[in-house]
């Protein structure tokens, strides 16, 4: 007879007295210890925890191998990114691209001498004087993490820098390559920030970082100067503010650009005098943000002075104020304007209207008056889309990325002449060696309105088989995020195919605090009003229980960062409404972690929460709703909780906290609480696709076994 599998015993984390007293509130809180990320217990207890997360999903093995070789099946690994065509100052030009190797993690970036910007090359296989500009691959060897922080080839083609973190923590080390010898000729400029610009190819701004990890100072580089000491070209004392630096693409400037939730200012370098003192486009106001475009002859300025929605307007290079601005494009209600791309010939302005993102295009007369705003139009129902900007201000044409929840990623380009376009590469989606080829049109994608508590109606993007019954009874998994204005667009995913051949309806919750229906829909999720994203949430929930897509025996939220919060948030309001949630380096703590000003990022998100510190109503309101405050004794649905060691931004204390607390309130069988925490990475998880691709699969195995 054979005996019965043990079942695994869940850890138990030390609790250690510990009262928190802020505003007259006093809390217990008996895992505060493990804010100390150095204290050898929390290791403990965290590789505890992924042990008997592996005991208790042993049995999901073959689910998750399936599930991975669904992805790799479908993914065209051996791949090249379409070249793209640069001509660099001294009249050399070269087409630019990447190419992944099947077996590797990581790509080639990789180069190839040009003479004709309309006959792109076939670069399947490797030319014999195709260049190789950084092998990561070879960079990661010795390393389980590695991901690339800025690269960029001087103005000349000669050199290139670049900037790699290894351990996931965003402590980037700075390096410049000669293109030529293959040779390191400067670095390591050790623990910077990811970004930085040329200023021609003797000069080099970079960024550093406070105590809090807040990137708050500017810092010129000169290279071929054996002895000479780096200058600090510019400081930000406020520490609401981040600072981070680019280059215009014409090489004709940096860009200094400071800024913080509500706020920014930009400051210009000419790069041809680069010992020069930054100079400011408009000093900051209050509220008032503004992002910098320099053209061909004006600077093209989107900002927020004069309508919530963002309104675009030109300025002369030298501009100093505000007042030097132009009104070119008003703000709109109904439209929020994104971001501009000057060309010599026309502009071309990202935005988003009604819910989806959109590109338009305004030609330029000789006296740069824009002309007719002409919108470029798709004809699926839901869509994302993004226009790339061309390197030269010359050119006359540029190139837009398109995709659907249905429709793979779509490489375009759109000539500024004749208003044409030609597609020139869709991401391949190969044939799955039992289900056959991926077929768009045994899909459908749809939009529905759920009506939130206040009445107001929020969108839901949802995507399903054809032959998916909608009769309550397929497993549904709903996505949300609902903060910092950021948009979640309808996207296509290779490893949501696999939900979906198993009968899944997936589907995306456009709640309140992101930036899918503008800025009004942010400000209406945040500070004072966060709670509505957590209500839109659950709003969204019941419409796809009420029109007959899932049942909440079938239903699975999935979040993360912020989204993690949404996530605690959701469980502690209405877990009877989900079967499962997998929280994603879940924002979890949110209260204990904004009472931290030397903690990173958490004066600059005061903008965005509020200030518990010196607030009483601010700290009580998100005491009312911060998930590890607000976890009492009750079922909760099953909860995965994945996060990693070294996340900066939401440390892995917050999610380990708050499994603990779990462990000790929930009524549920402890095997329905799991934390996965990765030992080497930060908060975009793992790092290489094929470890991506293995741990997206274990989530994928967790859900659909939850629903088994």
């Amino acid at each position: 007879m054979t005996e019965p599998a043990a079942v695994p015993t869940p850890p138990d984390a030390p609790r250690i007295p510990y009262t928190r007293s802020f505003h007259g509130d006093h809390v217990t809180d008996p895992y505060h210890w493990m804010s100390d990320k150095t204290d050898p217990r929390l290791v403990a207890y965290l590789e505890a925890e992924n042990a008997f997360t592996e005991a208790v999903t042993a049995g999901q093995a073959p689910l998750r191998e399936r599930l991975y070789a669904d992805i790799a099946a479908r993914t065209q690994q051996t791949d090249l990114s379409v070249p793209l065509f640069v001509t660099h100052r001294g009249g050399d030009s070269f087409w630019y691209y990447s190419r992944s190797t099947e077996g590797l993690d990581y790509p080639r970036h990789c180069r190839l001498p040009a003479v004709d910007r309309d006959a792109i090359p076939d670069v399947t296989d490797p030319r014999p004087d195709e260049q190789v500009l950084l092998d990561l691959q070879q960079l990661a060897e010795g390393h389980e993490y590695l991901a690339l922080g800025w690269s960029e080839v001087s103005p000349s083609g000669r050199l290139l820098a670049y900037s790699v973190d290894t351990a996931g923590d965003e402590r980037y080390d700075l390096y410049v390559k000669d293109l030529a010898t293959g040779a390191l000729v400067d670095g390591p400029v050790t623990g910077v920030a990811a970004g930085g610009t040329w200023l021609g190819d003797e000069w080099l701004f970079y960024v550093r970082v406070d105590e809090a990890w807040r990137p708050h100072e500017v810092w010129r580089r000169r290279l071929w100067t054996p002895g000479a000491a780096d200058t600090l070209v510019f400081h930000e004392p406020d520490d609401r503010f981040w600072v981070w630096v680019d280059g215009s693409r014409d090489y004709a400037y940096a860009l200094i650009e400071v800024g913080s939730k509500l706020t920014s200012e930009t400051h210009l370098i000419p790069t041809a005098e680069p010992e020069a003192p930054p100079r400011c486009v408009a000093p900051r106001r209050e509220g008032v943000e503004y992002s910098v475009e320099v053209g061909p002859d004006a600077l093209y300025i989107v900002h927020n002075a004069d309508h919530p929605q963002f309104a675009l307007a030109r300025a002369p290079l030298d501009s100093t104020t505000a007042d030097d601005w132009t009104p070119l494009v008003p703000g709109r209600d109904d439209r929020r304007l994104n971001s501009v791309t000057a060309y010599r010939r026309a502009l071309v302005v990202t935005h988003r209207t009604e819910g989806l993102a959109g590109v338009a295009v305004l030609p330029l007369a000789a006296d740069g008056a824009p002309g007719a705003w002409a919108e470029l139009a798709f004809d699926e129902p839901l869509y994302d889309v993004d226009a790339d900007a061309d390197p030269d201000v010359d050119s006359d044409r540029f190139r837009f990325v398109y995709e659907s929840m249905v429709t793979p990623p779509s490489l375009f380009e759109y000539s500024l002449v004749t208003g044409e376009r030609r597609l020139l590469k869709t991401t391949p989606v190969l044939d799955h060696p039992e289900r056959g080829p991926y077929r768009p049109a045994d899909h459908i994608q749809e939009r529905l309105w759920a009506t939130a508590a206040d009445g107001v109606r929020v969108p839901v993007s949802i995507v399903r088989r054809r032959d998916t019954p909608a009769d309550g009874t397929a497993p549904c998994v709903l996505y949300g995020y609902g903060a910092y204005e950021i948009s979640t667009s309808p996207f296509f995913s290779v490893a949501r195919l696999s939900l979906l051949d198993e009968g899944f309806v997936y589907a995306i919750a456009h709640v309140r605090g992101g930036g899918e229906l503008g800025r009004p829909w942010y400000d209406a999720g945040k500070l004072g009003r966060k709670a509505t994203t957590f209500t839109d949430f659950i709003a969204c929930a019941r419409a796809l229980v009420d029109h007959a897509y899932t049942r909440p025996d079938r239903l699975v939220a999935e979040g993360g960062s912020a989204g993690g919060l949404l996530m605690g948030a959701v469980a502690n309001l209405a877990p009877e409404l989900f079967r499962g949630i997998h929280a994603m380096v879940p924002f979890v703590d949110a209260l204990t972690t904004t009472l931290n000003p030397d903690l990173p990022l958490t004066v600059t998100e005061w903008e965005e929460w509020g200030d518990p510190l010196h607030d009483r109503e601010v700290y009580a309101y998100m005491k009312s709703y911060s998930p590890y405050d607000n976890v009492t004794r009750q079922r909760y649905p099953a909860l995965l909780v994945t996060t990693s060691l070294n996340d900066t931004r939401v440390e892995v204390t917050e999610p380990a906290k708050w499994v603990a607390k779990l462990r000790d309130l929930a009524t549920n069988d402890a095997a329905d609480i799991l934390l996965k925490t990765e030992m080497v990475a930060g908060h975009g998880g793992v790092s290489g696709r094929y470890r991506a691709w293995r741990e997206r699969a274990f989530q994928l195995a967790w859900i659909m076994s939850l629903i088994a």
